[in-house]
C-alpha cells in the first residue's frame, strides 16, 4: 500500500546528508544554465571542500569569505564550511576591492573564494587583506582552482555546524558582522530554528516543494532560504540574473512552490504585457514571501489579484526576530508587517525604554527565543541596540489593538533601493573628502521602480561653483570608492547645509519635500 505524501513526510529524514544517504539521486538543485545536481553530488563536493579547509589547517570558530556568483559551487562551499564549523561571510560583489578587502580582515578570513567575474575587485581585496588561502570559480591570477581544493570526498574528520556571519551596517556606514555563538550541534541534524523558521510560513519539509531563487545569494534571507530548502528535502531553482518573464517560464517548468522576493521584482512582473502575464502557469505557487523593504499598498493589491493569497510579507532583521502576516491577513490589515513569529517578541517602547499603549508610535524593539548576538569587533554597537534581552533596528512604529504591527518610518538616514540597504553615512564620508566639497548630505528620494533612488547635496568649497563638469568629477571620484548600486544618481548644490550650532544635520529639512503626498516607510 502505498504511503500518502503525508505519511511520507512524517517518516522521511531530513538534513543534507541523511538525504544523500536515503536518497543520492534526488535533485537538490538546478543550476542557472540548467543543469541538475543530485544531492549525493552536493555531498560529495561539499566533503572535499570541508576536508580541504581543514587539510588547510582551518578549525571550527575559523571564518571564511566568499565572492561568488549564484550557482552550484556557491552552495556546496556553504554546505562545505558550515558542517566543518565555519563562519560563513557572503560577500555582495558590487563591493569594490577595498570594501571587500575590509571585510577579509575585520571578519579574520581564513579562506577566500570568488568568481572570476569579478577577478579585479577579488585580487584587489586578497592583496591589500593578505589572506593566505585564494580560490576560485572560474580562473583568477594567484587564485587557486575552487576544483582543487580536496583531495577526497569522504566526511572531514571534524565535523560541526558552523553557520553564516552576516555583515549589517550601522549609522557610521562601516559595515560589521553579526556574529552568534556556534552550537556545536551535528550538521547531520537540521536546526530546530531552521524548521521552526519554514513553519512561520507554512512551509513544511519535502511536500513536493520547490523553491526558486532569483536574487544574489549574499542577501542574508536569500541565502538562508535556499539553505533550509535543501536541507528540508525542496528541490532549488538558482536564477543568475533576475528577469520577470523567465521567472514565470521557471514556475511553470519546475512546478515551483514557494519563493523570497523584494518588492522591486514585484513592479517588474506586473510591469510585463497582460499577453505575457497570462501565458504562463503559477498555479503550483503555495507561498511568496516578500521583505527586505516596503511594498507599496496597489503593488501588494495586484499580485494578490493575480497571484492569490500565496502573496505573505514578513518584517525581520538579521540579528534575529520578527513579524508576518499572510495575504489574506493583509487584506483585513492594509498595511501592516503582521504579529510576531512564534517564540519571538516585538514591543514597541519610548525614549525612555517603557512599552508605549496601542496605537502610539515609538521605536520597534525584537527578541528572538533565547537567542543572543554580537556586533563583531564592535561592542559599543551592540550595547547602543538594545534595552535589556531586546534589540532595535531604529524603526519606528506602533501596534494595533489586535498585536499587529504597523511601520510608520525607518532608520532616519537609510535608503532601501530595490530591496538592498544603503547606508548614507558611508557614502557622505567619501565625497566631503573630496577637495572641492566642504559638506555633503546622501539620502533616498522615491524611484517608481525601486522604491528609492540615491541623491547627494553638496555644498562647495568657497570659490567652487556648481557645473555639471563637477557633477562629473565628483560621481568619478565616488566612483573609484563605492560599489556601483552605492552610487548617487543625482546632486544638487547648495550654499549651506541646514545644520544646528552644534553642527547636527538636519536632513528631513533636504528630503521631506520629495516625499511630500508619498508614503516614505
Amino acid at each position: 500500500m502505498a504511503m500518502t505524501v503525508e505519511q511520507k513526510t512524517e517518516t522521511r529524514t531530513g538534513g543534507l546528508w541523511n538525504i544523500a544517504a536515503e536518497e543520492p539521486d534526488r535533485i537538490a538543485l538546478v543550476d542557472p544554465g540548467g543543469e541538475s545536481r543530485t544531492y549525493g553530488q552536493l555531498v560529495s563536493e561539499a566533503n572535499r571542500y570541508g576536508r580541504g579547509l581543514q587539510e588547510l589547517g582551518l578549525r571550527p570558530g575559523d571564518s571564511v569569505v566568499m565572492m561568488l556568483h549564484n550557482s552550484a559551487d556557491l552552495v556546496a562551499f556553504y554546505f562545505a564550511a558550515y558542517q566543518t564549523g565555519l563562519y560563513i561571510v557572503a560577500v555582495n560583489w558590487h563591493l569594490t576591492g577595498p570594501e571587500v578587502a575590509y571585510i577579509l580582515k575585520d571578519s579574520d578570513a581564513k579562506a577566500f573564494v570568488a568568481s572570476s567575474r569579478f577577478s579585479a575587485a577579488a585580487r584587489q581585496a586578497a592583496d591589500e587583506s593578505g589572506v593566505a588561502n585564494r580560490y576560485s570559480v572560474g580562473e583568477i591570477d594567484g587564485f587557486t582552482p575552487l576544483r582543487d581544493l580536496g583531495t577526497s570526498d569522504e566526511r572531514p574528520e571534524i565535523r560541526t555546524a558552523g553557520g553564516p556571519m552576516l555583515y549589517t551596517s550601522g549609522t557610521t556606514g562601516k559595515p560589521k558582522g553579526v556574529r552568534r555563538p556556534l552550537t556545536g550541534a551535528d550538521p547531520d541534524q537540521v536546526p530546530l530554528a531552521s524548521s521552526g523558521f519554514f513553519s512561520i510560513f507554512g512551509i513544511r519539509p519535502f511536500d513536493d516543494h520547490v523553491h526558486i531563487c532569483g536574487s544574489p545569494l549574499y542577501h542574508t534571507a536569500v541565502l538562508n532560504f535556499v539553505a533550509i530548502s535543501i536541507q528540508v528535502g525542496h528541490k532549488v531553482v538558482l536564477m543568475d540574473r533576475w528577469d520577470p518573464e523567465e521567472m514565470l517560464a521557471l514556475i511553470e517548468r519546475h512546478r515551483v512552490t514557494h519563493s523570497h522576493m523584494v518588492p522591486t521584482q514585484f513592479h517588474r512582473l506586473l510591469a510585463l504585457p497582460e499577453d505575457v502575464r497570462s501565458k504562463y502557469d503559477v498555479s503550483s505557487l503555495r507561498v511568496m514571501i516578500h521583505g527586505a523593504a516596503p511594498c507599496p499598498k496597489e503593488v501588494k493589491r495586484r499580485m494578490l489579484h493575480w497571484w492569490g493569497p500565496v502573496v505573505t510579507e514578513y518584517y525581520a532583521a538579521t540579528e534575529g526576530g520578527g513579524t508576518v502576516i499572510s495575504g489574506e491577513e493583509w487584506l483585513r490589515k492594509p498595511g501592516s508587517v503582521g504579529t510576531a513569529w512564534p517564540n519571538s517578541v516585538v514591543t514597541v517602547l519610548g525614549d525612555d525604554g517603557n512599552e508605549l499603549p496601542v496605537g502610539e508610535p515609538g521605536q520597534v524593539y525584537m527578541r528572538m527565543g533565547g537567542s543572543s548576538f554580537e556586533y563583531h569587533h564592535d561592542k559599543k554597537k551592540t550595547e547602543e541596540s538594545r534595552v535589556g534581552d531586546m534589540f532595535t533596528l531604529g524603526d519606528i512604529g506602533y501596534l494595533d489593538e489586535d498585536g499587529y504591527l504597523f511601520l510608520c518610518d525607518r532608520k532616519s538616514d537609510m535608503i532601501i533601493s530595490g530591496g538592498v540597504n544603503i547606508y548614507p553615512a558611508e557614502i557622505e564620508g567619501e565625497l566631503v573628502t573630496h577637495p572641492k566639497v566642504a559638506d555633503v548630505a546622501v539620502f533616498g528620494v522615491p524611484h517608481v521602480d525601486w522604491g528609492e533612488e540615491i541623491k547627494a547635496v553638496v555644498q562647495p568649497e568657497v570659490g567652487i561653483e556648481p557645473s555639471e563638469a563637477l557633477t562629473e568629477e565628483l560621481l568619478a571620484f565616488a566612483r573609484e570608492r563605492l560599489a556601483k548600486f552605492k552610487l548617487p544618481r543625482s546632486v544638487e548644490y547648495v550654499d549651506e547645509l541646514p545644520r544646528d550650532p552644534n553642527g547636527k544635520l538636519y536632513k528631513r529639512k533636504l528630503r521631506d519635500p520629495y516625499w511630500q503626498g508619498r508614503a516614505n516607510i
